[in-house]
């Protein structure tokens, strides 16, 4: 088992999109809680500057970057997949 913790940059960034991306997160969130690895979350490991972080589908293109941190999982950052990956 872990527990979720949430940057202030996240949480920031959180508040600023849509209600309904806000709720899509909530429901992700709840899937990832139970199974991280669930097929629909398409957890994956990051490279470069994320190099230590890994990434969940939140909506098509929006993803939400966290880092394992002993038995926590630290969201650091919620975006679009060009504004996270320059590509």
């Amino acid at each position: 088992m872990f527990s979720v913790y949430y940057h202030k940059n996240f949480k920031k960034r959180l508040k600023k999109v849509p209600k309904r991306i806000q709720d899509k997160f909530e429901e992700k969130l709840k899937i990832f809680i139970s199974n991280p690895f669930s097929i629909e979350l398409n957890n994956h490991k990051l490279s470069g500057e994320w190099i230590w972080h890994r990434s969940i589908d939140i909506t098509g293109d929006l993803r939400a970057v966290y880092k394992m941190e002993e038995d926590t999982a630290v969201f650091i950052e919620i975006d679009n997949h060009n504004n996270l990956y320059g590509h």
